[in-house]
């Protein structure tokens, strides 16, 4: 996936639903309302900011870390956020490549006289995952989880083929869905619990990994006790996977034995958990962007759906998720063309899509 600026000048609509536009930004990565906190929107920007808007209008910076960010070579940059539970503690995190090309977690608290802005020196590293060698696939997705977990999506390392290994390798955390709990902090020299259930404590395996076998997870999401991951293809395939987080647990999404359905490298695999959906490269730039199953009860006609996208064609599409198979999966109409980086949802179960340098919500038509 390549990160270039692209700024439709319209809205779109289609059927049911149409495009709303919230408001232009510095390169915006992901958009986030988190539970809790309704008419909250926290917008990420790619140099090293997050911009916060209540019920539609600016808040100004929430939190400016540029001075720690590596941004913009290829794809990296600060790439999501997340929060702990909203109306019990102040802290919240974000993922980012560092000054090094590194993939690094940290933890933040909100500052307590002022909830819209971040206390910058509460800083705390959780994660540094070394990734300096390529400038892409890196992941980047956040999201706090079931049972107060921070769940994470990292990229396999970059490069063309290789390392694409390290999706498989148990010791490395490239390629992977990880799964902390930063809310403890033990004894020793991390910064975060390991999960009793995570599927390698007590085995051959690093403790955080959750699930095994991506290339680039840009975008997951959780909805009724499901995970849902739009990988980024090779050459030839982009998919959606998704499972239920308890066969999650110890999941292997194939990479890079395998690319959608297809043998990959040797696709030596006794069993891996196969795509719901894959698409082919109709041309030579096709680019996955996961999304959100749509739970607004005002948009009708895509209740229930996974709504998806491509960076690339710009097109916005929905399926129906089924564990044996996606159904029905057709394009919404909404596409506003190439640069169409990120999906995002609020407390409010509202649905939105960042394209080029604006942010829109899915509004019902």
């Amino acid at each position: 996936m390549g990160l270039l600026a692209a700024t439709p000048s319209g809205a779109g609509s289609a059927g049911g639903a149409r495009l709303d536009r919230v408001g232009s930004f510095n390169q915006p990565m992901y958009v986030h309302g988190p539970s809790g906190a309704e008419g909250l929107l926290f917008v990420v920007e790619r140099p090293g900011v997050v911009k916060v808007l209540r019920n539609g209008a600016d808040r100004g910076v929430f939190l400016d870390i540029r001075n720690l960010v590596s941004c913009c070579v290829s794809e990296r940059g600060l790439l999501s956020i997340a929060f702990a539970d909203w109306n019990t503690t102040r802290r919240f995190y974000v993922f980012f490549t560092d000054n090094q090309g590194d993939l690094r977690i940290s933890e933040f608290k909100r500052t307590q006289a002022n909830p819209l802005r971040a206390a910058k020196r509460t800083r705390r590293d959780l994660l540094d995952i070394r990734h300096r060698a390529y400038p892409n696939h890196n992941g980047g997705q956040l999201q706090w989880g079931p049972n107060d977990r921070l769940f994470i999506g990292t990229g396999d390392g970059g490069g063309f083929g290789d390392p694409g290994e390290n999706a498989q390798d148990k010791s490395s955390l490239l390629g992977k869905l990880l799964r902390i709990n930063p809310l403890r902090n033990p004894p020793g020299p991390r910064a975060y619990a390991i999960p009793r259930s995570n599927p390698y404590v007590g085995r051959n395996g690093r403790n955080e990994i959750f699930s095994r076998g991506l290339r680039n997870p840009w975008r997951f999401s959780f909805d009724r006790g499901r995970v849902l991951i739009g990988d980024v293809g090779q050459d030839r395939f982009e998919e959606v996977d998704v499972e239920r987080i308890g066969h999650a647990a110890g999941a292997n999404f194939g990479w890079d034995n395998f690319e959608g359905y297809a043998p990959f490298e040797d696709g030596a695999l006794a069993r891996h958990d196969r795509p719901i959906h894959v698409y082919s490269h109709a041309s030579p730039c096709r680019s996955i962007t996961g999304g959100y199953v749509v739970r607004d009860p005002d948009l009708l006609g895509l209740q229930g759906r996974y709504l998806y996208g491509d960076y690339c064609s710009g097109e916005i599409r929905s399926l129906i998720p089924r564990l044996s198979g996606a159904q029905d999966d057709s394009n919404t109409g909404l596409g506003m063309g190439f640069g169409l980086v990120s999906f995002g949802e609020d407390a409010r179960d509202n649905v939105y899509v960042i394209i080029g340098g604006a942010v829109y919500r899915i509004a019902p038509g």
